[in-house]
């Protein structure tokens, strides 16, 4: 019996508040609504599926270095992360996966490009395999699509 690879789709700040937020901006589908089409995509694709959410920086760091082991160890597949505003600020981040030598999908649900200036940079990006922004939340299923390819 073969078993199947896991997908890891870490989601960060605020995104808990996803269907409440903003929703002119980011859509008025849950993070719940996100974690089933995750399911869906990983199930497609032939994947297991640990969906997580966190707000704090330290939390997600700590995923990234549990994702590299498992990684290594042949259980993983990589990560699709939407660190949210992590993105433009956290260093950590980048070094989490950088360190881990984790293979990292970053996802974004809005085209970054398209919004402030500010979010116009990744610290995350330069060590990510790919990005995919603007797609609103089928761009998990691209991301998770991108894994298995």
């Amino acid at each position: 019996m073969t078993t199947r690879k896991t997908v890891l789709v870490l989601n960060g700040p605020n995104l808990n508040l996803l269907g409440r937020r903003e929703p002119a901006v980011y859509g008025a589908h849950t993070l719940d609504d996100v974690g089933g089409l995750c399911a869906a995509a990983c199930a497609e694709n032939g994947f297991e599926l640990d969906f997580r959410q966190s707000n704090h920086e330290g939390v997600l760091v700590d995923a990234l270095h549990e994702a590299g082991a498992a990684q290594a160890a042949g259980r993983l597949a990589g990560v699709v992360l939407n660190a949210g505003a992590y993105t433009h600020t956290s260093l950590a981040l980048r070094d989490a996966i950088a360190g881990a030598q984790v293979r990292t999908i970053e996802l974004h649900i809005t085209n970054v490009h398209a919004r402030e200036d500010f979010r116009h940079h990744s610290w995350i990006a330069p060590v990510a395999e790919g990005v995919i922004a603007g797609f609103g939340i089928r761009g998990y299923a691209l991301a998770i699509a991108a894994l298995a390819a």
